[in-house]
């Protein structure tokens, strides 16, 4: 196309010079002249327009090239937006509370297809009620109501007055390496001769709840001093303390309570309660205020005795419960005492409200063997390590008598020493 224009400027300048040698008498010379000069002047004018058009037209991609930019810039910042909202959907998480309800549905479909195959049974032929082993009877019988104590309440109270009450250390180990997870703080009873009783020999359990309350608030003084210490040594622990209605119930004990973890916040984190089944779901509603206010200041809540699974795990979970603690030898025998689930599938159901099954009374290494097959990792009991006295560094006073070894709250060191 621009060929042709300079064509046309070419003859027209052509023209203008035969035009102004014959008819206007021009000499060769000027006539020559005035034709490069139009010719010169067609040029330049085509070429500024060129150029305008060339701007323009560049102008123009430009301004395109800018909103594409602007639109690619758009599209980065909601591309952004969304790669934030994947991330804080923790999809890791929900995966593992999809695998956990999978199994769950699949536990129950089973459940379901034997329980319409026992019914089609029954329907087919008579039915006939198995007969029951001595074990299987044994292990559905509920848990024997405990014998009363073997101390009177008169003799505790003097055992108190006398500085005789220590505590000492049980570990609660992780399975398969079992190392200590947590350490559950244990009343004991100086005898003589160095030995010690039991809690299930001295504790009341009709009346005397002062000595009850008198003794949970020892216990926590003592967890408060051995979580201090232990932080400041590097070597922090979670230690398990007893607590009951005995302190939840009574006004000052509760008041005291409340104060010393919000004395100690920073290491309240650090202090889980072991609460008894039938104390924790008798809870009245002022008790329960006390239980939430302890879990907005950091402190947790292990539920012990249970004797039953079937319980809201949600509405537990939301109150701080860490934990639940199950008899192994009864859990083991009888699971379908405890809950509608399958012994493998519990556990996970468990964690999906970020609380744990822990199982007590460990006495021998099938028990240890069957529990890790079904994934339950914290165990305690004597097999795995007796109770013992703390550091003496870590302590409140000195053990003054070591009947059972001495604990170092160090997670290398998992035995008595």
């Amino acid at each position: 196309m621009q060929a042709l224009v300079y064509s046309f400027i070419a003859a027209a300048a052509a023209g203008l010079g035969a035009l102004a040698y014959f008819g206007l008498t021009f000499t060769p010379a000027n006539a020559i002249l005035v034709a490069i000069v139009f010719a010169a002047v067609g040029v330049v004018l085509m070429e500024r327009r060129l150029r305008i058009r060339a701007e323009n037209r560049l102008e123009r991609a430009i301004e395109d090239l800018s909103r594409l930019l602007a639109t690619d810039a758009q599209a980065g910042a909601v591309l952004g937006q969304r790669i934030n909202a994947i991330a804080d959907l923790e999809p890791g998480k929900r995966l593992e509370t999809v695998e956990a309800d999978i199994s769950v549905l699949g536990t129950v479909i089973r459940q379901v297809a034997e329980a319409v195959a026992e019914i089609e049974d029954k329907v087919e032929r008579p039915a006939r009620r198995p007969a029951m082993t001595a074990e299987r009877a044994t292990a559905t019988v509920p848990a024997a109501v405990p014998p009363e104590p073997a101390i009177p309440l008169e003799t505790l109270r003097q055992a108190l007055a006398e500085n005789r009450l220590m505590h000492h250390i049980r570990p609660v180990v992780r399975l398969p390496q079992r190392r200590p997870a947590s350490y559950d703080l244990v009343p004991r009873l100086l005898l003589g001769e160095g030995d010690f009783a039991d809690a299930p020999d001295f504790m009341p359990r009709r009346g005397g709840t002062e000595m009850v309350g008198r003794i949970e608030g020892m216990g926590l003084l003592e967890a408060v001093a051995i979580a201090r210490r232990s932080r400041a040594g590097g070597q922090p622990a979670m230690l398990g303390v007893p607590l009951s209605r005995a302190t939840l119930g009574e006004a000052a004990a509760a008041e005291q309570f409340l104060v010393t973890l919000d004395a100690n916040r920073a290491i309240a984190g650090a202090l889980v309660f072991r609460v008894p089944e039938a104390d924790w779901l008798a809870l009245s509603s002022r008790e329960r205020g006390i239980v939430e206010q302890a879990a907005r200041k950091g402190a947790g809540f292990s539920i012990a005795d249970m004797s039953s699974l079937r319980v809201d795990v949600a509405e537990f979970a939301a109150m701080g419960v860490q934990s639940l603690r199950v008899d192994a030898a009864r859990f083991l025998a009888a699971p379908e005492a405890f809950t509608d689930f399958h012994i493998s599938d519990i556990a996970s159901y468990l964690a999906r409200f970020e609380v744990s099954l822990l199982a007590t009374g460990i006495a021998e290494e099938r028990q240890i063997v069957e529990l890790l097959d079904n994934a339950i990792v914290l165990v305690q009991g004597d097999h795995i390590a007796p109770a013992g006295p703390v550091r003496a560094d870590l302590a409140v006073e000195p053990p003054r008598a070591a009947a059972s070894g001495r604990f170092s709250l160090d997670p290398r060191r998992q035995s008595a020493t």
